[in-house]
């Protein structure tokens, strides 16, 4: 009897053993790998076009945000090739507004690929920041790159508020589609006008979370080169044209003396010395790294839309075999983008948008509707939240530069823990920075607009910084 016991008991403990081992190897293969769902699968992308053998797991898709009207936001995830079920979830919102991220964060800056120069295929990014967290690409909002919406009316009618609703319900409905994201640390990254997206999506869920069953997860936030309170970053914006020897002492005063940096939109007068300056004073420069000669057009002007969209243009082809940049990515995303095997590949332009896809919704940006005077207030909350705010600048941007953002951040008037001290990566200074209750503030030397385009490496160490929350390295 006590054998019969013994053997049931060896037979009971054999099957939990293999249970257990069985469940075991569904959450960790493949090196830390998860099994996907039906619903996951059918978003998985198998490979791109001309794209380099990869150990990591790709998805993409679209997501309806509001079934009546016919919205849905598209996005890419780009998983972490070593143990992805132990990293964190890292959502990334590119500006304009309008532009796109898989345009620029994706295939510009942070993604593990960099599209060739005939568009024919891709090469890897050695410092993509998937090499230490799942890397989520939001097209926001509707309009945006491959998003898209049935009520062409939309186009015309959208703005900060309806963007940071619908990316709070695209999160809400991605995480049910990818519940093993569910409970996992989530951070919010962005540059430009995502200054406004990640504060007010970060606002948005907070709210969400308390009165929720099941809260995201939210830990914190990093913004770059962020457009911040109206005042503050065009008294800022001004004063580094000046301070860098763009405009002249005399343009300076008038600006300063003639226009009103609190309104959204300036009188004629004031409009007419921005013209000026950029017009007679700027010269043929790249705003968005004034020490870089810009990627002109094939006639050698610039695009007509430079004014009244922030387009990040590119720096001229010299400057590229100095600095190992390629001044005219974003013209190569727009021909692998609009290819159909690439759309078939992603699983994209499913409903046929009457439109190519491009970088940059110039439709969207002007018709953009509400946008918030300061998003300061929303830094005081999610402070008082307890979350991880941290604030970068490449100091070479003349379009949100870092005498804007110094300027914002001033107004919160926060204690320092730890004073200004320059940060270093590969022995190099790679900027300066600024450890505050509740805030870190940090510059990245030499980078425009696009930090970690130009900067990659000291991108990439801001960003493991930021993740483990630590201060950047003194040496």
């Amino acid at each position: 009897m006590k054998a019969m016991v013994m053997g049931q008991r060896q037979i009971f403990v054999s099957m939990v053993s293999g249970f257990l081992l069985l469940n075991l190897f569904r959450s960790s293969c493949c090196h830390g790998a998860p099994v996907v769902s039906k619903e996951e699968e059918a978003d998985r992308i198998t490979a791109l076009p001309g794209q380099p053998k990869v150990s990591f797991q790709q998805f993409s898709g679209y997501v309806t945000v509001d079934k009546v009207v016919g919205r849905a936001l598209f996005y890419w995830l780009t998983e972490a090739p070593q143990n992805p079920l132990s990293k964190p979830l890292v959502v990334w919102l590119n500006g304009g507004p309008g532009c796109s991220s898989v345009a620029y964060g994706a295939s510009e800056e942070i993604g593990p690929f960099r599209i060739n120069k005939t568009a024919s295929g891709l090469y890897l990014n050695n410092f993509s920041w998937n090499t230490v967290a799942n890397l989520l690409f939001l097209e926001t909002p509707a309009g945006v790159g491959f998003s898209y919406t049935n009520r062409s009316s939309d186009l015309f009618d959208t703005g900060d508020r309806r963007t940071a609703k619908e990316s709070l319900e695209f999160l809400i409905r991605w995480m049910d589609r990818f519940p093993r994201y569910k409970g996992r640390e989530v951070y919010l990254t962005g540059e430009s006008y995502a200054g406004h997206y990640v504060p007010q999506l970060a606002r948005e869920i907070m709210i969400y979370n308390a009165k929720s069953k099941q809260p995201i997860n939210l830990k914190g936030i990093m913004v770059g080169n962020a457009v911040t309170d109206n005042y503050y970053d065009n008294l800022g914006t001004v004063t580094y044209w000046w301070s860098h020897a763009m405009i002249s002492d005399k343009t300076y005063r008038q600006l300063i003396n003639t226009c009103d940096f609190r309104r959204q939109k300036e009188s004629d007068e004031c409009e007419s010395l921005y013209s000026y300056a950029m017009d007679q004073e700027f010269g043929n420069i790249d705003q968005y790294n004034i020490y870089a000669t810009p990627c002109n057009n094939s006639d050698g002007s610039f695009p007509s839309s430079r004014h009244n969209m922030r387009l990040p243009h590119r720096p001229h082809r010299i400057f590229r075999q100095i600095s190992g940049y390629d001044p005219c990515t974003e013209k190569y995303a727009e021909i692998y983008y609009n290819r159909p095997d690439v759309q078939k590949a992603l699983h994209a332009n499913i409903t046929r948008i009457p439109y190519k896809w491009t970088a940059c919704s110039e439709v969207l940006n002007r018709n953009w509707n509400d946008t918030d005077v300061s998003v300061l207030p929303i830094y005081r909350k999610m402070i008082a939240g307890g979350l991880r705010v941290w604030v970068f600048s490449g100091d070479v941007d003349s379009v949100v530069p870092v005498t804007a953002t110094r300027y914002s951040l001033a107004q919160l008037k926060l204690t320092t823990k730890i004073p200004w001290y320059p940060w270093y990566v590969k022995k190099q200074v790679g900027g300066w920075t600024e450890v505050y209750e509740g805030l870190t503030f940090a510059t990245v030397r030499g980078a425009g607009h696009e930090v970690p385009m130009f900067k990659p490496r000291a991108a990439l160490q801001l960003f493991k910084s930021f993740l483990s929350g630590k201060p950047l390295p003194k040496s």
